[in-house]
């Protein structure tokens, strides 16, 4: 009998070791490495009788590549098709991640079934039954969606020879294992083993392949980073469980752009595609209220109005508190900075809280300018018009500076409502023609002056 091989490896990062100790040498942490058996077996492949497969890979001149071959499939949502750059492509692997209980399973069960396609949805943590049931819930019909539940990835490879799938989405990559590593299922190894046996399948068969997987405390997806580099696209699945909107972003993708995100509202058939952000993020209310304004973001592609919101009070402690939600603190810090000191306003000694509302993140300095309205709105308690919204960038020496694709910015505003948009002085406008009132301004006062007289 042979004699079992083990080694060591670091369970945070995936880092190899011959022997045991206390610290890992290539993340620092402590106590992460475990002893796991490796066994080595001659494999035949994802396929387990003939390594034939449906394309059979040879040396091609790159003149001679054909790109228009291999469309992209449409996923029929269209938040998902903007986040991929348009669908997913033949033989790409997809990686979603999202804290427990964010909706992964529920937005992947969607798609499966609304996709005209053969897909193959196999479940290693529900049953049968309770797929089903979340599908009644979901209220679609789907004639194209099969469900499997197993973990072990030879029997899931022999279904996928026995109906030749369209799509595979596997929930999740933690629960696999193969015959191939003997360590138990979620370890370093058999997710390092299952996911190149994954990506060998998706390459040889052009099927595009998606997983779902766990993340850690931290927010980083469970197992070693080296699943990350494996995988085409990324995909990070964000929102409080608490609240009802999720934001869907994708942190890698070899096939398009990283910048743009997918907005859902988490309702009890399901999730539904927000076509139009600003609905959410812009609040309902009927009164003038002071340290609020409204600026025009963008990410990725898609312009976002977005509300801002302040509250300038005096300092009850001896440190002035400087709280922002949404938005970079230091950043906060540096115009506050700019505002004393260009602007003659005196929040030294002042607690100034900031919110984005609708509890996204933005890091669009294009923002900056309503910002400086919001604070300023709510430390002289006069409210800023509601048809106002504000597109600049806030410079050191207190001068509004231009942003980019500042039209597209002012074209949204217009279609949705806004009387006046306030942009820098030195954006340079193709037209000006626009249905909206375009107010430029140079430094910090003019906009003191133009806001509160």
């Amino acid at each position: 009998m042979a004699k079992v091989k083990t080694t060591f490896f670091c369970q945070n990062c995936g880092a190899q070791y011959a022997k045991w100790q206390g610290q890992c040498n290539s993340c620092k942490e402590w106590n992460t490495i475990a002893e796991e058996v490796v066994q080595k077996a001659e494999k035949t492949g994802w396929k387990a009788e003939t390594p034939t497969a449906k394309r059979v890979a040879k040396p091609q001149r790159i003149q001679e590549i054909d790109t228009t071959r291999d469309a992209r499939l449409n996923t029929k949502n269209n938040e998902l098709n903007r986040v991929l750059g348009g669908g997913l492509v033949p033989g790409s692997l997809t990686l979603l991640g999202g804290q427990p209980g964010i909706g992964k399973s529920t937005l992947m069960l969607q798609i499966a079934l609304m996709l005209p396609y053969k897909t193959l949805y196999v479940s290693g943590e529900e049953s049968a039954q309770q797929i089903k049931m979340r599908a009644e819930r979901i209220n679609a019909e789907a004639e194209n969606c099969f469900i499997l539940t197993e973990t072990k990835t030879q029997n899931i490879f022999k279904q996928i020879e026995a109906i030749e799938p369209d799509i595979v989405i596997i929930d999740s990559i933690q629960t696999l294992h193969s015959d191939y590593i003997e360590s138990g299922a979620g370890s370093i190894l058999q997710i390092r083993e299952t996911t190149t046996e994954l990506i060998k399948f998706a390459k040889e068969t052009a099927t595009p392949v998606i997983l779902i997987g766990h993340i850690t405390k931290d927010g980083n997806i469970a197992g070693p980073k080296i699943l990350e580099h494996m995988v085409d696209t990324v995909l990070q699945f964000e929102g409080d469980r608490n609240h009802v909107y999720r934001i869907l972003r994708a942190h890698k993708n070899r096939f398009g752009s990283t910048n743009e995100l997918g907005i859902y509202e988490m309702q009890g058939s399901g999730l539904r595609e927000v076509s139009n952000p600003s609905e959410i993020l812009i609040s309902k209310n009927d009164e003038e209220l002071s340290g609020t304004a409204i600026a025009a973001t963008l990410e990725g592609m898609r312009p976002l109005m977005i509300e801002i919101q302040a509250l300038v009070s005096t300092a009850v402690y001896g440190t002035p508190q400087r709280s922002a939600t949404g938005y970079n603190a230091k950043r906060l810090n540096m115009i506050l900075a700019v505002l004393e000191k260009r602007a003659g306003f005196r929040l030294g000694a002042k607690d100034v809280f900031l919110n984005i509302t609708g509890g996204i993140s933005v890091d669009d300095t294009a923002i900056d300018l309503a910002v400086v309205a919001a604070i300023l709105s709510s430390n002289e308690d006069i409210a800023v018009a509601k048809d106002i919204c504000f597109a600049a960038e806030i410079g050191l020496a207190g001068e509004i500076r231009p942003v980019t694709r500042v039209e597209q910015r002012i074209l949204e505003a217009e279609k949705l409502g806004f009387g006046t948009i306030m942009i820098s002085k030195y954006c340079k406008i193709p037209k000006n023609n626009y249905g909206i009132n375009i107010v430029k301004v140079a430094k910090m006062n003019d906009v003191v002056e133009w806001l509160f007289g």
